[in-house]
């Protein structure tokens, strides 16, 4: 019986690290310099998970806002086009990795994602606007 749990356990765990993995491994990030670079195309989505609140203080340039926190993100995030690519960021990168599972659960197939959030990004000196 021991061995039998042992080995169950063993299963459960190799199931739920090969999903994970398959998940994050569409979930591309970038540093602000990279992030920045990919903004002048116009086929891009781009999207701030934060609160209103905290968008409204300073945001990237033509940023949508769609708040992770909201019991409306996920029918939010899909009215998106899941066929163009989804760049996503937050304040500091915990609710932009939260956020990019459920984009890729939700179909979108290119997920970008800013490393260390908007904090990283005002810390490289790149601007961020309030309009």
């Amino acid at each position: 019986m021991k061995r039998f749990l042992i080995l169950v356990c063993f299963l459960l765990n190799v199931f739920i690290f090969n999903c994970q993995t398959t998940i994050n491994k569409s979930i591309t990030h970038h540093t602000p310099e990279e992030f920045q670079s990919f903004l002048t195309n116009d086929s891009i989505q781009l999207i701030d998970v934060r609160k209103p609140s905290e968008y409204s203080v300073g945001h990237i340039s033509n940023a949508v806002n769609i708040n992770f926190l909201s019991e409306n993100f996920i029918s939010n995030i899909n009215k998106l086009n899941k066929e163009k690519p989804v760049y996503i960021y937050c304040h500091s990168g915990m609710r932009s990795a939260k956020s990019a599972i459920q984009f890729k659960k939700a179909g979108f197939v290119k997920i970008y994602e800013l490393e260390g959030g908007i904090v990283n990004w005002e810390a490289r000196g790149l601007k961020t606007t309030t309009e």
